[in-house]
């Protein structure tokens, strides 16, 4: 199987296209598609990981992969070398010595329906139609959405158990009463998302990576705050696009887990 192959098959079901849609009209920055080899490379196996990690290709190179698909750009930014003794060039010097190539679906990979951002809200329990804060075209960024009622704690601990994460910092009253809640995975909660979810009657935002200042804000507007590891705000929902589309890929994959990560 070539990696072209592989990689139109993955963007037909997460298409690229609302990477760049969403970039056009909400601003930011992305990389996503063939980042290492030859499109015209024989593919004997991919291996799908957050993030392009030295155990990552550690782990294809023992599995006998010569592809990884991440969801976080292998490269995001130009660099201007790829020098061993630097993380970034140490990982893409041992893919490149390897053979093995790497695909990134970042952003389309968040808005899609189906996706990241919309497995996060499943996972925090979301029942109902869910409201999109950022639309495209097709999904989007940003979901509010009703859940059973229930406390913050009980709120906070069954996400975390879904998510299978040991780290979080939950802020507001533990016995406060969530029946709305708004969820933007990765780094996504900021003034805009904040005013989106008020405006919805969420209780609780959920998010990774929230700066000091969007928390204050959060608690003095009257929201509770669950912040979530990057990495666990967001794994879980790759793992589910790795197993609907494991079967289509048309050679062995498995999916890699920084169990440290979580």
């Amino acid at each position: 199987m070539k990696l072209r192959e592989i990689y139109e098959r993955i963007d037909a079901r997460y298409p690229k296209r609302l990477s760049d849609d969403y970039i056009a009209k909400y601003g930011g920055h992305d990389n996503s598609g063939i980042l290492l080899l030859d499109e015209g490379a024989e593919i004997g196996g991919a291996l799908f990981s957050l993030d392009l990690s030295l155990d990552a290709i550690a782990a294809a190179k023992e599995k006998g992969m010569n592809l990884i698909v991440t969801h976080h750009p292998a490269i995001f930014f130009p660099i201007a070398n790829i020098r061993t003794d630097d993380a970034l060039g140490a990982r893409l010097h041992a893919c490149l010595r390897n053979g093995i190539g790497v695909i990134s679906m970042h952003l389309n990979l968040d808005c899609a329906v189906g996706g990241i951002d919309e497995q996060l809200a499943r996972a925090a329990g979301a029942v109902g139609e869910m409201r999109i804060g950022e639309p495209l075209s097709s999904g989007g960024y940003g979901r509010a959405y009703a859940v059973e009622r229930c406390s913050l704690s009980a709120f906070s601990a069954r996400l975390g158990e879904v998510l299978r994460t040991r780290r979080m910092f939950v802020y507001g009253d533990p016995e406060a009463e969530i029946t709305r809640a708004a969820s933007f995975c990765g780094a996504g909660l900021d003034a805009g998302a904040i005013a989106a979810a008020k405006a919805y009657g969420a209780q609780v935002v959920v998010s990774a990576d929230i700066k000091h200042n969007f928390i204050c804000d959060a608690l003095e507007s009257g929201l509770c705050v669950v912040q979530l590891t990057h990495y666990a705000s967001e794994n879980y929902g790759f793992q589910k696009i790795y197993q609907s589309l494991s079967a289509e890929l048309g050679v062995p994959s498995a999916f890699y887990e920084d169990v440290h990560m979580l």
